[in-house]
Order: C-alpha cells, then structure tokens, then sequence
C-alpha cells in the first residue's frame, strides 16, 4: 500500500521538489495522518481529500494512513499538496500500478473535488523542469503562468476527476503552449503620459537619464509641483522588459498572489507606490515564513516613495543593503531566504515641514531648527546612495496655462531605449560578481568603472574640483561618473567629455543647498 507521488514547494523566489509518499495499514478506525513539518493548512488537506474523494466517485484506501512530505526537515506551508496527497490514496487497481515518475502534481482541491489556485506556479514549474520532470498537472488558472517555464508539459485541469482520467488513459487533458506572442505585444502600452505633465522639463531629463542608466532620484519641491506626477509616469519610458527579467518578476509576483489570471506573465515593468505609514518588515518582506515586499515586488521596476522623510526611520535605513547589492536576504528561525530587490528608487520630499521653503512666493513658516529637525530623518548614508538629486520647482501660470503639448512618453522612450542600447552593446559579455548579466550602467561595478569610465582631461580636472568643493565620498565619487557615462551614452560617445561630467554634477550637488 506504499505509494509515491511528486510535488512542490517554494523556497524564497525558487521552487523544490517535494515528494509525496503514504502508506497504510488495515484498521477499523480510519485515520489520516500527514507528517512532514506540515502547517495547518496542509494538515486541513485531509479533511478536502476526503470530501473531494466522495464527490469525485474517488475510493480511497482504507484503515490509518500515513502521508509523508519528504524532505522532512522543510517546513511545508499551503493548500497546493492537496491533488497529490489525493492521488497518493486513491485505491484503484491499474491506477496503483501505474509508475508516476517524471510527473509532478500542484493544487488545492475544494470539496466538490475542484481545483482551485495557488501562489508560486511559475517557480514550481521551473523547478520541476529543471528536476526532470516532464509534465507538471496543476489548476487551469496557473496554467498561462506555469506555461512559461519551457521544457516541461503543463496541464491544466478543472478537477481532480479530470486528473484521474486522463492519466488511466480517458478524456485527454490538452497541454498548454507558451507563446511570447500572448504575453509581448509589439504596442507598449502604458495608461500614463508626461505629455500630461506641464513644465519640469529639468526633471523630466533627470528622469530621462535615471531611466536609461538605472540611476536611483531624489525630488525635492513644494506641494503641488508635479512630483508624484513625474514619477508615477517613469515605467512608460523604461526598456521594455527582456524575458528574463519578466520570469523572474513574475515569480515574485506569483509567490506573493499578485498574478493575473488572463496575462500572469507582467510585460510592463512594475511601479510600486507604498504609503509612508508601512512598517520596514512591510517594505524589505518578511513573516514567520518570509514573503517578498515592496522593494522585492519592484524588481526590474520602479519603487517610489512619496513624502520619503515621512517614513519610519527602520524602514529608511533598511534600504541600504537592498540599493547596493540588489538583494534582500531575510533571517528568521524557520530558515533564511533571499529575493532579489534591483529596483530603481524614486524618492519624493517637501524641502521642509510645510513645504515652502525656498518658494519664490509663498513663505515658509517652519523655524530653522523644524526644517533641520524635518531634513535629519534622511541620513547622509542614504542621500549618499542615490546618483540624481533634483528640485522640482512650483510652476507659474504661464506654463499651466500653455497650449502647446509636451513630449509624449513614447519619444522620449525612443531616446532611452537607444542609449540603453548603446551601452548594452559595450557590456556585451560583462558579468557582475554573483554572475547576472550587467544590464545598466548603475550595475556598474569598480573593475567596469576603470574600463568603461574613460574621461577627457578637461573632464577629470572637472571631476577633481568638484571632489573637492562638494567633499564626495568613494561612492559619490563613483556614482557621478556612471551618471556622466549614461549622459555620454545619449551623445554616443565611448569618451566621458566635461559637458558630461559637468550635468552629472549638477544633478548631484541639490544636497548642498537643501540637505545641509
């Protein structure tokens, strides 16, 4: 009466294989047992098993069985072992002669015997591909979103009837297909537009630059300048996404039950907008059994944070480590994961407590020490990680009242996507130290600096003095020259010239005059 099915579980942003093995003996008094550091929803599934049996027309072995979650020593969370713990006890004589190796099951049955969703099929699929499988059996609506994980066949099923007949040889289940074509549509569409955006046309080259390059910005203006405006609109100038980035941030997304039903695969780079009010857990990700957060959820995307020095201070520093190594790695008792956060940061902020300092009309009513007080909440360490720093100032009538429309989001993603290019043809080959493809120039590590950050000599003394007057450190130092090498990549030029190195400073020293 031993049998053997397979499964999967997640383990951070990756699936593992989880095997389902029972066993019984005959008994007066039925009993099943789940073992296998089960949680309680996966010790609930004996209840949905039975259930689902009975109106399936399923018989299930008899006396006290015995369902084991092998490896035992990973702690096993959800509904998506209930099909295979089903399958593991039907008592049917072909079907228990049947050898089930190279399939792989996933899904929570209801108790009419349905199959319901699960979080995390793209990762589960991808890791029964990449474990040998070669058919992978889970409800219809993850299918779309497993289907991408090629090399392995998906079948999408409605019920666990459906399940059993087709693998006795009945009603044939038809696998479904990836297609690129269903997910990447040669129309990039997205809803926002700065030809909405009146004015700011410095901040709108900021975050020309900032997207072609992956730099991390800082807007600074009073309320009502079109801050929120101009961020929320950067997604729509990006690079499209290559499939590689879209699998893995859709992974995430699966993992956290973000995905869609009818396009699970996301095509358009994410933009997360958090509220200043969430906890630093909320933000990096986390739980007794770690989840993604903000900052995970906007890999390859934008993370933007409105009213930044309004945010818990914890969840301000916890973004160090994130900026810097495009990781987060999260510890707790039950183990330790790690999802990748290579986000671009958009910070917005009021220049002090009411706004208005600096505004050329309005007066501002906060005392020096309100405005330091309101400024401090922002550290140095961190203002030191972001490349752009630039001030958004109130417009005037005039440029409100204009006629004339401004550029639309797809010219100007035009000029993104071909420095982009540009500097994705230099990189050709290159490798970060863990092994990703550098994609950007932010990317850029010291040993690509040296090679690629190549100035003029009017350019390095430049360089020299603005060390000098605006007291950079060894990472500003290094974050003005790959902003330079981006502005250079617009000019198409492999040599980093003054004019380059001169806007790259502009656009760092904002600090100097608000920050100090």
């Amino acid at each position: 009466m031993f049998s053997v099915f397979y499964s999967a579980a997640i383990a951070g942003i990756d699936g593992l294989i989880v095997n389902v093995e029972s066993s019984g003996i005959g008994s007066p008094m039925p009993r099943l047992d789940i073992i296998g550091l089960p949680d309680t929803a996966v010790k609930e599934a004996a209840g949905r098993v039975r259930s689902a049996a009975r109106a399936s027309s399923l018989s299930l072995k008899k006396g006290v069985l015995t369902v084991n979650l092998a490896p035992a020593d990973i702690k096993k969370e959800g509904s998506s072992y209930d099909l295979p713990i089903l399958l593991s006890l039907i008592d049917h004589p072909s079907f228990t002669k049947m050898d089930f190796f190279k399939k792989c099951f996933v899904g929570e049955l209801s108790l009419s015997g349905e199959l319901r969703p699960v979080n995390g099929a793209l990762p589960m699929a991808l890791a029964a591909r990449d474990a040998g499988f070669k058919e992978i059996y889970l409800p219809s609506q993850n299918a779309l979103e497993a289907s991408a994980a090629l090399g392995i066949s998906v079948f999408p099923a409605e019920s666990v009837r459906q399940v059993f007949d087709h693998l006795l040889g009945g009603r044939p289940i038809i696998p479904v297909e990836f297609s690129e074509e269903i997910f990447f549509s040669s129309t990039y569409e997205y809803p926002l537009d700065y030809s909405d955006v009146k004015g700011q046309d410095s901040a709108k080259k900021t975050l020309e630059i900032a997207a072609a390059g992956g730099h991390n910005v800082l807007l600074i203006g009073p309320p009502g300048s079109g801050k929120s405006m101009l961020a929320s609109r950067l997604p729509g100038i990006m690079p499209p996404m290559t499939l590689d980035e879209s699998i893995e941030t859709s992974k995430i997304h699966s993992i956290a039950g973000l995905s869609a039903d009818l396009k699970p695969l996301l095509v358009q780079r994410p933009f997360r907008a958090p509220h200043h009010t969430l906890s630093h857990i909320a933000l990096t990700g986390g739980g007794s059994y770690p989840k993604p957060g903000e900052i995970s959820l906007a890999n390859n995307g934008v993370l933007f944070l409105d009213e930044f020095p309004e945010f818990d201070k914890r969840a301000i520093e916890v973004l160090r480590q994130p900026i810097e190594n495009r990781e987060v790695v999260i510890t707790r008792v039950n183990g330790t994961v790690s999802y990748p956060a290579s986000f671009l940061l958009i910070c917005a902020m009021n220049p002090c407590k009411c706004g208005y300092y600096g505004h050329p009309i309005k007066e501002c009513v906060c005392s020096a020490n309100t405005r330091k007080a309101y400024i401090a909440r922002i550290s140095g360490p961190i203002i030191d990680r972001i490349d752009l720093q630039v001030e958004v100032g109130a417009l005037e009538f005039g440029e409100l009242d204009a006629k004339v429309k401004a550029e639309s989001s797809a010219e100007i993603r035009k000029r993104v996507c071909e420095a982009r290019n540009y500097a994705m043809s230099r990189f050709a080959g290159d490798t970060l130290s863990d092994g990703r493809k550098l994609t950007c120039n932010a990317l850029m590590q010291p040993k690509h600096i040296r090679k690629y950050c190549v100035t003029d000599d009017k350019g390095r003394e430049l360089l020299h003095a603005a060390f000098n007057r605006l007291n950079l450190s060894a990472r500003g130092y290094d974050k003005v020259l790959k902003v330079a090498r981006t502005i250079a990549d617009f000019d198409k030029s492999e040599i980093i010239m003054a004019s380059h190195i001169a806007f790259a400073v502009q656009l760092r020293s904002l600090d100097k005059n608000y920050l100090k």
